[in-house]
């Protein structure tokens, strides 16, 4: 490399790694040899530190570093010592939802409903899994060979899934699904065209009629963000007992019980399941049952609340469509173990869900409200449904059908609007 009188010109993308590579096993030796505690010093201390040591590093080996390449070098550092690598950036960026490690030199991030390629990475896969142990740590998490997959909730609420090799063959993986501090008014759903104002207005009366609704869709879809917003419209002289593998509901509720599943213990045994936790929150007189997802044999459960006096209760289902949500619903109850006959199972499932929303992303990236249903009755052994609402791609509009509510509580709603 070149030395010039005050700067030194970094080559590639790759020459800066190489240096970040150096500098970085420089500073694990320095804090060794100075026994200095990062875990109990203060963000300043650490700062002050590492910057230091950055100085003296350069110095030492007679780079001349321009102020922003010594700047970038510096901060980094600061997150290889405390933070989360190059995830740090990520995480702070309100603009991100999700953040995507494929091994240790791709890292995609979600923008807008669209995923990116970004130009971050970490040194190597060893470096990789240290900061998913720093992840994992404040959790009482572990991941190693004996344990290679994750699910976990971040402090903030943000989801977080590990999975590492041997099952990951391309490196150490890492996806999360990141937590929005201000959670999206029904205004903000308008203004971004995810739904209409009729059809908003629709879904605020249903929820204060108490409809039992189901919203269906695929990954990344929306249906959280939904089912929360949903949820904070609930009046609030109402009992609220929330069901999720990962709390992320919020809601302004003086009368919410929130519950979380919890996985094995390191001995493979604790593991509370959401159908325990939706047995025992039927015997915590709710007055609606919010579920985070229906994907087992919880929803036999779900059903009966839902049938049972718990109505305006609430959960997601992955889908496709409003139709294929029933048949997933059915589907799911017969891997339960459920011993009626298919008949009874589906005329309990018409009798328990009353409406369908479904959410899906646009390949251009925009999340829209593609449709919304009733579930109107059983007919000759099959679903009818009624769609009420939905939105034409070609014409890139929303329309409204509400052809006919046999629903004593939707008919009501549709004269009153």
């Amino acid at each position: 490399m070149r030395l010039t009188a005050n700067k030194i010109e970094l080559k590639s993308s790759i020459e800066y790694q190489d240096i970040k590579y150096l500098l970085h096993n420089y500073l694990i030796a320095e804090i060794e040899l100075d026994k200095f505690d990062i875990a109990s010093a203060s963000n300043q201390q650490i700062s002050t530190y590492v910057n230091a040591k950055v100085m003296k590093y350069v110095a030492d080996i007679e780079y001349v570093v321009n102020l922003n390449d010594l700047n970038k070098l510096t901060s980094e550092m600061i997150d290889e010592i405390s933070g989360w690598g190059p995830l740090e950036q990520l995480i702070k960026s309100e603009y991100i939802n999700d953040i995507l490690v494929n091994g240790a030199d791709r890292i995609f991030v979600e923008k807008n409903g669209k995923l990116e390629l970004t130009n971050l990475r970490f040194i190597d896969e060893d470096h990789v899994l240290r900061v998913i142990r720093r992840i994992l740590a404040p959790l009482g998490r572990r991941v190693d060979e004996s344990s290679p997959l994750v699910d976990a909730r971040l402090p903030d609420g943000s989801r977080v899934n590990i999975i590492i090799p041997p099952l990951a063959l391309n490196g150490s993986c890492l996806s999360i699904r990141k937590f929005r501090k201000e959670p999206f008014t029904e205004h903000d759903l308008i203004a971004f065209q995810t739904l209409n104002r009729e059809m908003m207005d629709f879904l605020l009366s249903a929820i204060e009629s108490k409809v039992n609704i189901l919203v269906s869709g695929g990954t990344g879809a929306g249906k959280t963000t939904l089912l929360n917003l949903l949820s904070r419209s609930i009046p609030v002289n109402q009992r609220i007992v929330t069901i999720e593998d990962a709390a992320e509901l919020q809601l302004n509720h003086d009368h919410v019980i929130r519950l979380e599943t919890r996985p094995n213990n390191l001995e493979g045994a604790g593991e509370v399941s959401a159908r325990d936790l939706v047995r025992n929150a039927l015997r915590m007189r709710p007055d609606r049952i919010i579920l985070g997802e229906i994907r087992s044999n919880e929803v036999i459960d779900v059903l009966q609340a839902m049938n049972t006096g718990h109505e305006g209760s609430m959960s997601t289902i992955h889908a496709n469509n409003p139709h294929d949500a029933l048949l997933r619903m059915e589907m799911l109850a017969g891997l339960a173990g459920f011993q009626g006959a298919e008949l009874t199972l589906r005329k309990m499932i018409a009798a328990s869900v009353e409406v369908i929303i479904q959410i899906s992303r646009l390949t251009s990236g925009e999340r829209k409200i593609t449709s919304i249903i009733e579930v109107v009755c059983i007919r000759d052994h099959e679903f009818v449904i009624n769609e009420l609402y939905s939105y034409s791609v070609e014409q890139q509009r929303f329309v409204t059908h509400r052809v006919s509510a046999m629903n004593p509580k939707l008919k009501s709603l549709f004269k009153s609007n």
